[in-house]
């Protein structure tokens, strides 16, 4: 449709131009690393470490400060040098490396590693998110720049929406799945008497549990509910990885 529009929208001119490809690529697979990290990773923190939601959303704040500080860094750089090529390729690496980290999870995780965790992915993303865009900028003529950086914005966006996609499927299929292994298990440890308790109660639906009620509940639950957590949502991050090696791949091409 775009291309028989008469004044379109998103103009696929622009993808005759190499650096433009490369980068709208880029950042939408960024895109879809960031949020297939952080969609779901605050959830976590509450149901496996016990923390409450404001307790969780400060744990992100590592990330925006490797974000907003290496932006700032590499802004400066560029102004003082003038050159962006390697920028990021090397946030890639690094956001990379910090997949790696996350794949590794477990409940015995302690926070402070979280947080270097997603220190590490801010430092990435800083390091490329935003020259990304510049690229775009430098290598389009003036009179499109707006349209071009906005497109470039546009696919990041659906990046965006295809990360916290990815990453749900994923990790909500894996945790039905270990939860009908595990839980049943789990259950038969229990006294007869607090089974029959649970039973009474209509048992356990993984749907319906809060940070609360997992914080409450019998110890040999909360193990088998928090490692089927942590199971389930580990082996997303090990699925944004080639996607990440993809991406690092293309920008050595700019």
């Amino acid at each position: 449709v775009e291309l028989r529009a008469k004044d379109p929208l998103v103009p696929m001119g622009f993808f005759k131009n190499r650096n433009f490809t490369l980068t709208t690529i880029a950042g939408l697979i960024l895109g879809v690393a960031m949020f297939g990290v952080i969609g779901y990773l605050p959830t976590y923190l509450q149901m496996v470490h016990g923390i409450n939601a404001t307790q969780a959303g400060y744990m992100l704040i590592p990330m925006m400060v490797g974000m907003m500080g290496l932006s700032i860094w590499t802004g400066m750089r560029i102004t003082k040098t003038g050159r962006y090529k390697w920028f990021p390729p090397i946030g890639l690496a690094i956001t990379f490396g910090s997949l790696i980290m996350f794949s590794t999870l477990s409940v015995e995780t302690t926070l402070w590693q979280i947080g270097f965790y997603l220190l590490t992915l801010g430092i990435g993303l800083g390091l490329a998110m935003q020259v990304l865009v510049l690229v775009v900028q430098n290598t389009l003529p003036m009179a499109v720049v707006g349209s071009a950086t906005a497109v470039n914005n546009f696919f990041r966006q659906i990046g965006s929406s295809l990360g916290s996609a990815l990453g749900g499927g994923i990790f909500v299929g894996n945790l039905s799945t270990l939860m009908g292994e595990r839980m049943p298990v789990a259950v038969a440890e229990l006294p007869a008497e607090e089974q029959a308790a649970l039973a009474a109660s209509g048992g356990l639906d993984s749907n319906e549990m809060t940070p609360a009620l997992v914080n409450e509940l019998p110890p040999v639950l909360h193990e088998a509910f928090a490692g089927s957590y942590n199971d389930a949502l580990a082996p997303v991050f090990t699925i944004m990885m080639p996607l990440v090696g993809i991406a690092f791949i293309l920008l050595l091409f700019v």
